[in-house]
């Protein structure tokens, strides 16, 4: 083993990605008449997408099946070998096969392919060779062919592998456009993890696990102290009544303090801050955390249409694991 200096290791890694962002730049040639249609024929089948390969390439198939799935069209991965053993039984007559191959020649790919035209109406090839078996065999070919490899013995799969890659997220893209997949489309598909809280966790479903802290403009100090120590929210919204007037936050409390204030002296509406900020129930807990980041604070009060109802904290947003 030959033990590189620092700067030796970063001008592989540069020289590396260098390499793969002049193999992803070169597909934009390839984009033809052939990718378009296979975007059309996908769009108007009833079926789903197929995607099969091998080595490497069967890896980068489950990626692209992943991401046809999440942005609105039905695929499936099936791979090359399983396929000769029992998967074949996965395609449906309306279903558009997919195969993805470096060379094009594999022999498994070779003994896969004649099966695979009896099957289905057409067959679609991400091939790096566009003169392989493969390609010859194809009604429609997306050219993902590279110079060279990012190896420098230009063998293992890395340029080849992340051209396939990006191709696949173009192919995904297009369809996702041409569906008009929205936001809410993508909220329905991603319910997990903190993407899908992002698009479609409200307000209302965090704060209404909160307390209700209120205290009225002519409470004490003493009461308003009470209030945010027991709600352990940090802060008090302040009503004139059953309209909002204000908040107080616990920041206030302390600040009113260092100034040696008698607090006997004063109410709420002595030290609360008028006009505070707030948002509606419905809003995204995105909304509102990026409604706290703004303004430089960690509490909203939550109102329906105008009326207070609660509050909502960053901790909450935390604790959703939103950030």
């Amino acid at each position: 083993m030959k033990l590189k200096s620092v700067d030796e290791i970063k001008d592989i890694a540069r020289t590396t990605l260098k390499h793969e962002a002049e193999a992803v730049a070169g597909l934009v040639s390839h984009i033809n008449n052939d990718f378009v249609e296979v975007v059309r024929m996908i769009l108007n089948s009833s079926g789903r997408v197929i995607m099969t390969g091998i080595g490497k390439s069967a890896n980068i198939a489950q990626k692209i099946v992943a991401t046809l799935n999440s942005t609105g069209t039905p695929a499936i991965f099936m791979h090359a070998a399983d396929a000769l053993h029992g998967d074949l039984g996965t395609i449906r007559r309306d279903d558009i096969v997919i195969c993805l191959s470096k060379s094009g020649n594999t022999p498994e790919i070779k003994v896969l392919i004649p099966i695979l035209k009896l099957l289905v109406n057409k067959l679609v090839v991400m091939v790096g060779n566009t003169e392989s078996y493969l390609a010859k065999q194809a009604d429609y070919i997306i050219n993902v062919s590279v110079k060279k490899e990012a190896c420098p013995n230009n063998l293992a799969p890395t340029s080849s592998t992340t051209a396939q890659l990006a191709m696949g997220d173009a192919l995904a893209v297009c369809l996702l456009e041409c569906r008009g997949f929205s936001i809410q489309d993508f909220a329905r598909f991603h319910p997990g993890g903190a993407i899908g809280k992002q698009l479609y966790l409200r307000v209302q479903d965090i704060c209404i696990n909160n307390e209700v802290p209120m205290v009225q403009l002519n409470d004490s100090i003493k009461t308003v102290i009470i209030e945010i120590t027991s709600k352990r929210l940090g802060a008090t919204a302040v009503l004139d009544k059953s309209k909002l007037a204000g908040i107080i936050t616990d920041g206030d409390i302390r600040r009113m303090l260092l100034k040696n204030v008698e607090i006997s002296n004063h109410t709420a509406a002595d030290i609360m801050s008028a006009n505070p900020k707030t948002i509606e129930k419905n809003a995204l807990v995105s909304d509102a955390l990026n409604l706290m980041r703004y303004n430089n604070i960690t509490q909203l009060l939550v109102v329906d249409e105008g009326k207070y109802i609660g509050v909502i904290h960053l901790h909450d947003i935390l604790k959703e694991g939103i950030i």
